[in-house]
């Protein structure tokens, strides 16, 4: 086979070019004319009238190819064809053109392909740390230039930070904050464009910073490129690639970092969208499960209230208030009265009044802290932390404007929501109404028990049997209550003298008798004294006279009952107020005192009065020695010998004596009445 080449014009460029195989020769009747070639010198169109071979042209055409490499040249490549040099340097200018283009699409083809390489690998990434970090590197592998960094914008100083590079040498390159205005990266997001500096620290278009510029002249840069990175109407970051050598960046490597910065703004957007969106998703589960939790709450105080309500009604008690908290809470409740004594508590360690503490003292009110959370919550009518780390609660149980108890919360592994403080708070209200109504039903017990011991001490009369069975139908046998107990104290403490009295012993009987409060016990004057005084001084801690008159029959009470309250009257008088006792003691004064405190302080006065005075002024006991001298049966041996003192002084005492109260006192009726108003002085000077 033939090939007939033309090159010149149609009359000389007939010409056969042999391939393989058989040889043939193929006349091209209608040849097609050659395009005419441009001489570069002269501009004139040069007809080239040379013939070439198959080879030549192969060989050219070879030449073009971008991965041919080096090689001879047009002019070594076509030696066997014998064409003239112009001809030839035509072919190499065209040949170096084709090249380039040819070379410059493989180099497009390469980033593109690198491009859209990067663009998946980065849609693969969904941290974004992990992102920009494989930005930076691809930028850094794309370019090849020495260092690539992201610097994106801090809210709300607007301030630029580098927060990942590749290729630096200096670790101060890394959180570089670039103010406002500043620097490369600062005029690229301002200008939302492309910027590029040949020599960076020489060029004057950029308005530097000290600092900024020491860092960029610690790592050695000289050339640099940045490009916006943008999301829509924001600027997410700056994308910069720099040099350490001088380094013009070319417009198809603006073009290229520009467009990987577009994809990589993008994925970076989409993954912050994406967080966003998972943050929300999340927070919208947590609201969901806290709206879940909060109505789970709502339900359960529903139905602790509606317990508790159910409980006022079929008349429950302190007790089960605290074994229903405890069981929704899942913590230990405690239950105290307005005295501090624990009423009720849900660990089963419900303790009676006046319960002794551990440490053996008896309870006599709220610890100190306790009152202190209880004035707060009465304040407040919420409740209030025992303790500064918020461990443990403290709720006020109150009626109108009195505390009737106190609700305690102990600790417990899950901390309490407000609807579980709005059930303990519900709770005080609900063990304020149960005081309540046991107060209401004590106090028509009360009454009942007054009327019942007004009827037995009082002077008008009822019929034997029908007080025997009132008292039956409250447990009380009235044949067994022998002693009666007159108890005086301030009018403040005498309701709750009269409420504790009632639990003092079993079978006993308390009550109200003429503004005095009285309980008629089984046990002998002396025991019955000491055992009302000791049950009430540890309830109330306030000072308390008990006196029990003799014991005997029922029929005879009331006259024991007035033996026992002139004796307290008798004690008051002297000032003792706060002492148990019994009128077996004070039977001889009884007799002949008991009108008031005036009278009695009127007759020693005056029958003791100058011997008192002379002790006041001087500190002399002479009201002792004369005392000593009565029980001595006027013997002043006896006397001197009873007292430890010497007779003479004795004597000179008694003299002194004679001298404030006249010779007549040692006589049988003066000395009688001197004794006794000494006794009485005595008496009066007992605390």
């Amino acid at each position: 086979m033939c090939v007939r080449l033309w090159v010149g014009t149609p009359d000389r460029a007939e010409a056969t070019l042999p391939l393989t195989g058989t040889v043939r020769t193929t006349e091209l009747q209608q040849p097609r004319l050659p395009e005419p070639i441009t001489d570069r010198d002269t501009g004139r169109e040069v007809a080239v009238p040379h013939r070439m071979s198959v080879d030549g042209v192969l060989a050219l055409l070879r030449s073009i190819r971008a991965d041919s490499g080096p090689g001879r040249g047009v002019a070594g490549l076509l030696a066997p064809e014998d064409l003239p040099s112009e001809v030839l340097a035509l072919l190499e200018d065209e040949v170096l053109r084709v090249q380039g283009t040819v070379t410059r699409l493989a180099r497009r083809e390469h980033e593109l392909s690198a491009l859209f390489s990067s663009a998946r690998e980065l849609a693969e990434e969904r941290e974004p740390t992990l992102l920009l970090r494989r930005l930076v590197q691809r930028a850094f592998d794309l370019l090849g230039t020495d260092v690539a960094y992201v610097a994106s914008f801090e809210q709300p100083s607007g301030v630029l930070v580098i927060h990942e590079a590749v290729g630096s040498v200096t670790p101060e390159l890394m959180g570089v904050r670039v103010p406002p205005g500043k620097g490369l990266a600062m005029k690229v997001a301002q200008s939302r464009a492309a910027c590029r500096s040949t020599r960076y620290m020489q060029d004057h278009g950029i308005d530097h910073d000290d600092e900024v510029d020491a860092v960029i002249d610690g790592e050695g840069i000289v050339s640099m490129i940045g490009v916006p990175m943008l999301a829509g109407d924001d600027v997410v970051g700056v994308l910069v690639a720099a040099n350490r050598s001088m380094r013009t960046f070319s417009t198809e490597e603006i073009a290229l970092l520009s467009a990987f910065a577009d994809h990589a703004s993008v994925v970076l957007q989409t993954a912050r969208l994406l967080d966003d969106a998972v943050a929300s998703a999340a927070a919208a589960e947590q609201a969901c499960a806290e709206l879940t939790r909060q109505t789970s709450a709502m339900e359960r105080t529903a139905a602790v209230h509606s317990e508790l309500t159910a409980a006022v009604l079929r008349g429950g008690n302190a007790q089960e208030v605290a074994d229903i908290l405890g069981g929704v809470l899942r913590r230990r409740i405690t239950i105290l009265d307005r005295r501090g004594t624990p009423l009720a508590d849900s660990g089963g360690r419900a303790a009676a009044a006046a319960e002794p503490l551990e440490d053996g003292e008896e309870h006599t009110g709220f610890p100190t802290a306790i009152r202190a959370a209880l004035r707060e919550s009465r304040r407040t009518g919420q409740c209030v932390p025992l303790r500064e780390d918020a461990s443990g609660l403290a709720v006020a149980v109150v009626a109108g404007e009195s505390l009737m108890g106190a609700i305690l919360v102990d600790d417990g592994e899950i901390a309490l929501t407000p609807a579980d403080r709005r059930t303990v708070e519900r709770a005080s209200q609900i063990v304020a109404l149960l005081t309540l109504r046991q107060e209401a039903v004590a106090d028509a017990e009360e009454r009942v028990r007054g009327e019942l011991v007004s009827d037995l001490l009082g002077a008008r009369s009822v019929y034997r049997h029908e007080l025997l069975l009132r008292a039956r139908s409250r447990g009380i046998r009235i044949d067994e209550l022998r002693t009666p107990v007159v108890v005086i104290v301030e009018p403040e403490y005498r309701r709750a003298a009269l409420r504790a009295a009632h639990d003092i012993v079993p079978g006993g009987l308390a009550g109200e008798h003429e503004g005095t409060v009285v309980v008629l016990v089984s046990e002998g004057p002396g025991a019955a004294a000491d055992l009302v005084r000791t049950r009430l001084s540890a309830t109330l801690g306030c000072p308390l006279l008990v006196v029990a008159g003799p014991a005997g029959t029922p029929e005879s009470l009331a006259d024991r009952f007035d033996l026992a309250r002139r004796c307290a009257r008798l004690l008051g008088a002297l000032g003792r107020t706060d002492t148990a006792a019994t009128t077996d003691g004070y039977a001889p004064y009884l007799a002949l005192f008991g009108s008031g405190r005036e009278d009695l302080g009127a007759f020693i006065e005056q029958t003791l009065g100058p011997v008192i005075e002379w002790d006041a002024e001087r500190g002399t006991d002479l009201v002792a020695t004369l005392l000593g001298f009565v029980e001595a049966n006027a013997s002043p041996t006896k006397t001197a010998r009873n007292l430890g003192l010497h007779t003479n002084t004795v004597l000179q005492r008694l003299d002194r004596i004679t001298t404030l109260l006249g010779e007549s006192w040692r006589d049988a009726e003066p000395l009688f009445r001197i004794s006794i108003a000494a006794r009485l002085h005595q008496l009066a000077a007992v605390v």
